[in-house]
This record gives structure tokens, C-alpha cells and sequence, in this order.
């Protein structure tokens, strides 16, 4: 891997993110830096690419060769599927915290987004049945319990059974979801 020394001042953007900034701090690993708006961010030296050209000087295939292209498009495919192997059965795990579904909650209450909790539910559990998915795990946390009985509610109206999911694996926030399948 090839290993880039980052010093302060210089430019460079997030791999996984929209953010580019300027280099303010670099402590070990964990480099600071500086978007154009002032914010302040910390990310690891992994995390991070140092911008040489600007983006419009530079042609449409000048990183072809990259070699942290190369890696980064490597390692997109080994990334973690929310479709978990569990013994010959395939479990869909589907993370209903507010901050997984959405970048930011800015300007929506909780009425909103608690329908766009339930909206992803209700999506999975319609595509755990027709793709004949028969384990649908829910991550939903354990807050004060509304997400929970809505997500019970919403699982009464499909052909499911539902109970707690193993704490040992999920703690107490979680529910899993067993889909009837027709024998056609």
C-alpha cells in the first residue's frame, strides 16, 4: 500500500464522504481538518487523499493507474453486505437508527422520522417476501420504546412471526423477524 505523508496545509478530500478541507493538525494517525465553511473534522490518514491538481484540471482517466484508487475499489467490494450467512440461512439485517437511513435530520420532527423508520421497515419486510428471505433481523435500539410497537404493529399485517432477537448478539434493541414461505 502506498503510505502518503500528510503535512498541515495540505489539500485533500474524504474518501467515503463529499468533504474536502485543508489539512490542519496532524497528531500520529488521526489528521484535523478544515472545510471551506470552517468546520472542523478528524479522520484517520486511511480516510483521507491528497488533492495535487484541482478537480477540473484533471483528465477523466489521470487516476486510472492510482494505486489508492485501486485499493479503494477493491476493498468496495469486500465491503460488509447487510445480508448475513447463518448456518445455510440468509438473515437481512436492516439498522432502523434515524442516523443510518438519513445524512442529517435537520428540519424533521419525530412524527417524520418515525415514517421513515417504518417506511424502510415496511420496505425490507416486502422484499425479505418476495425474494424469499426468511430471516429479517431489525435494529431499532431501545429509547422509549415507540419504534418497537410501531414495528410490531406494522408486522401484524404480513404472513410473520416476530420475537426479540438474541441479546447475546443485538442487546435488548432489536426484533427478528421469521417470513412464512410458500411451499411453491
Amino acid at each position: 500500500m502506498l503510505r502518503m505523508c500528510l503535512q498541515i496545509g495540505n489539500k485533500v478530500a474524504v474518501l467515503d464522504d463529499v468533504l474536502k478541507g485543508i489539512v490542519t493538525k496532524v497528531d500520529g494517525n488521526k489528521i484535523s481538518i478544515e472545510t471551506k465553511d470552517g468546520m472542523i473534522f478528524v479522520f484517520l490518514a486511511s480516510e483521507l487523499v491528497k488533492i495535487n491538481k484541482p478537480q477540473h484540471e484533471m483528465s477523466k482517466f489521470s487516476d486510472i493507474n492510482n494505486p489508492l484508487l485501486k485499493e479503494k475499489i477493491t476493498t468496495e467490494k469486500t465491503k460488509k453486505s447487510n445480508f448475513i450467512k447463518d448456518k445455510n440461512e440468509i438473515i437481512l439485517e436492516v439498522d432502523l437508527h434515524i442516523n443510518q437511513l438519513i445524512k442529517s435530520t435537520r428540519g424533521l420532527d419525530n412524527y417524520d422520522m418515525l415514517n421513515l423508520q417504518l417506511d424502510t421497515a415496511k420496505s425490507k419486510i416486502e422484499f425479505a417476501i418476495s425474494k424469499r428471505i426468511s430471516k429479517v433481523v431489525f435494529i431499532h435500539g431501545v429509547g422509549e420504546g415507540v419504534l418497537k410497537a410501531e414495528l410490531q404493529s406494522l408486522l401484524n399485517r404480513y404472513p410473520v412471526k416476530f420475537y426479540d432477537a438474541s441479546y447475546k448478539k443485538y442487546g435488548l434493541g432489536a426484533t427478528e423477524v421469521y417470513v412464512y414461505q410458500n411451499a411453491n
